[in-house]
């Protein structure tokens, strides 16, 4: 007997760095967690996420580990954000312009060659933030770097035909004082407020899965 879908669990792809791993909060309050749950809340049946994700990476470093792991494509939505720890550490934008097109289109791959069911999220602007603050770091220089990462991410998204979700503007507005113990990682509430506007943009992905 064929399996159905509501016998068989959608399943999701997360890749990242700090922000999809959710470096201090609890692992059921990351953001990919809390979207699976939200998706539950409305019957969308979403398995164990296929997390690849770890604080600190840059797109080079997060390359490195898809080398080194196997999958078992297809998944029915995948998400990516990187790009944080490129800009932090000074590195080029040509240099992440390449390297994050490959990643999307690795995390295309995964998804059966369909950009509709991929995610690219944008990255938030940490020096809003009590740990820059505290370290007088330039928060205007720092926006601007993120911005220009941002803009590169966007257009490489769109261009393939993938989804784009902006949570900058969040970490820029009053969901920036939301912040774990360290003052520079988002709270699980900030992640809430990102989940809200991820929610209906998975949903529509998730609805139409084979």
């Amino acid at each position: 007997m064929a399996t159905t879908r509501a016998e068989r669990p959608l399943r999701f792809l997360a890749l990242g760095d700090s922000y999809t791993i959710g470096e201090g909060v609890d692992r059921d309050k990351t953001w990919p967690t809390q979207l699976r749950a939200r998706l539950h809340e409305q019957a969308v049946d979403v398995g164990d996420i296929d997390m690849v994700a770890t604080t600190g990476w840059t797109t080079d470093e997060l390359q490195q580990a898809i080398s080194a792991r196997k999958f078992t494509p297809p998944y029915s939505l995948v998400s990516l954000l990187i790009g944080v720890n490129n800009q932090y550490r000074g590195r080029d934008l040509g240099n992440y312009a390449g390297e994050l097109g490959s990643l999307i289109d690795f995390a295309v791959d995964m998804a059966a060659g369909d950009a509709g069911k991929l995610i690219v999220v944008s990255i938030p602007d940490w020096g809003t933030t009590r740990f820059a603050a505290e370290r007088q770091v330039d928060a205007a220089r720092v926006a601007e770097e993120i911005d220009s990462f941002n803009a590169i991410a966007r257009a490489a998204c769109l261009a393939r035909g993938a989804h784009w979700v902006d949570v900058t503007k969040l970490s820029r507005e009053e969901a920036r004082d939301m912040l774990a113990e360290d003052g520079l990682h988002p709270s699980a509430d900030q992640y809430a407020r990102w989940v809200t506007a991820i929610l209906p943009v998975a949903r529509s992905i998730l609805d139409t899965a084979n």
